[in-house]
């Protein structure tokens, strides 16, 4: 099995459940309430200590409660925290979600010091003993800095932008990585051709680009085809961290070796077969399924829960 780091926010999440979204000048009556930690890249470490994988974080917060919480209630869960910076009087990034009826989310935060880790806090050493880098949303300049650290050596980089992806200088690093994972919309406004021409021609042999698809799905393009998933029909309660979850079961099937029958795949992404990716993305969106029917960004399955739902779906 692989060990993994990811890289990016680390926040502390608030989330609030409410019937419907109010109108401008409006009100809406809370019907629930979550507090716990979030943060793309400490949720996909979270997901992948739970698929019982070696998983570390590198990211930032203050030296707050919020902060406190954050990064006990990971090393609880088995996420190595040691490359993570705490901000001496930095305020910890604390993100309020808004999610409706329907599990659709409105996010509201602070600035927060998630972003306060630079390239002169990083060193080879925080990469230590890991065989793959996953990288999130974060300054280009720190992306850039841990690409360097990983190619130093023979490690794999993957890289989940997020949504704002067309706001930052991330285009340099997009053809540096071995895998990117977009949903449909950053993928549109990253490769003009996603608006009608096939991906494969914007993947490359050393280049695997994942498409996640919500409700339809996730597809993966590489130079040579392009396979498609359909994803899983489940009752959805809450979308946040969704997206997270199927990055860390991707990860999870490629690098660390999980597969619905318990067979390796390499860890060299760009040399899976189809016929592995069939059985890779199925991995991924089982696990961003089970996220959504519960509430809060780190509900991601564990090794059994994910078994067990592949195999009452046929799945081997």
């Amino acid at each position: 099995m692989g060990r993994i780091i990811a890289a990016g926010h680390l926040n502390w999440d608030v989330t609030l459940r409410v019937k419907s979204l109010p109108a401008p000048d409006g009100e809406a009556q809370i019907t629930g309430q979550h507090r716990a930690g979030g943060g793309s890249a400490a949720n996909v470490a979270s997901a992948l200590a739970g698929l019982d994988l070696e998983s570390g974080l590198v990211g930032s917060v203050g030296d707050d409660e919020q902060g406190r919480m954050a990064t006990q209630e990971l090393a609880a869960q088995g996420v190595d925290v040691s490359g993570v910076l705490t901000v001496e009087n930095g305020e910890t990034t604390v993100k309020f979600l808004i999610v409706d009826a329907d599990g659709e989310v409105m996010v509201l935060a602070n600035d927060g010091v998630n972003e306060a880790i630079g390239p002169p806090d990083l060193e080879e050493s925080m990469l230590d003993g890991s065989d793959h880098v996953h990288l999130t949303g974060q300054k280009p300049e720190t992306a850039a800095k841990l690409i360097e650290l990983a190619q130093a050596t023979t490690r794999t980089v993957s890289f989940d932008p997020g949504r704002r992806i067309e706001e930052r200088a991330f285009e340099p690093l997009l053809d540096q990585v071995d895998v990117l994972l977009l949903n449909e919309l950053e993928a549109k406004a990253v490769f003009p051709a996603a608006r009608g021409t096939p991906l494969e021609q914007a993947a490359g042999p050393d280049r695997v680009i994942v498409v996640k698809r919500g409700g339809d799905g996730a597809s993966v393009y590489t130079d040579s085809a392009a396979v498609h998933h359909p994803g899983f029909s489940v009752e959805t309660v809450d979308t946040t961290g969704a997206g997270d979850a199927f990055a860390a079961g991707f990860l999870a099937a490629t690098v660390g070796g999980l597969s619905p029958g318990d067979q390796t795949v390499r860890a060299k992404t760009t040399e899976v077969t189809s016929t592995d990716f069939e059985r890779v993305l199925a991995i991924a969106n089982a696990c961003g399924a089970l996220t959504v029917r519960q509430p809060g960004a780190r509900t991601a399955p564990g090794t059994s829960e994910l078994k067990t739902f592949l195999a009452n779906r046929g799945v081997d």
